[in-house]
């Protein structure tokens, strides 16, 4: 998966923005205010950081190694790095961005899960 497929999958989802709060480089992708992706857009090759249930997380790691590591500048418990262009398959790539805006969405508030509902 590219970065423009990336980026219009993100976008395609209910109550997405793309967002820039760190620099010019870092795009950040938020359902209703909340990260839930973000991946620097210099970076030598593509990866992204996507939040990840803890014990899914090791296991992703453990099983896709040269693939999937530990959230690089984040929380490594819940987060992951995940690079795009290492022989992981398309349905696994769009599984673990689902993931991700899934567990975001989960720990919204009430109010705010309301509001996603309606968009």
């Amino acid at each position: 998966m590219h970065i423009e497929d990336f980026r219009n999958y993100c976008l395609s989802k209910k109550g997405v923005e793309e967002t820039f709060p760190f620099d010019e480089v870092t795009l950040v992708f938020k359902v209703m205010g909340k990260m839930f992706a973000l991946t620097g857009l210099e970076k030598p090759e593509f990866q992204v950081n996507l939040k990840c249930d803890p014990e899914r997380a090791i296991e992703l790691r453990e099983r896709y190694e040269e693939a999937i590591t530990d959230g690089y500048h984040m929380n490594k418990k819940h987060w992951n790095t995940v690079f795009f262009e290492r022989d992981l398959e398309h349905s696994l790539l769009i599984e673990l961005i689902d993931h991700s805006y899934d567990l975001v969405v989960s720990k919204l508030t009430k109010k705010d899960k309301a509001i996603l509902e309606k968009l």
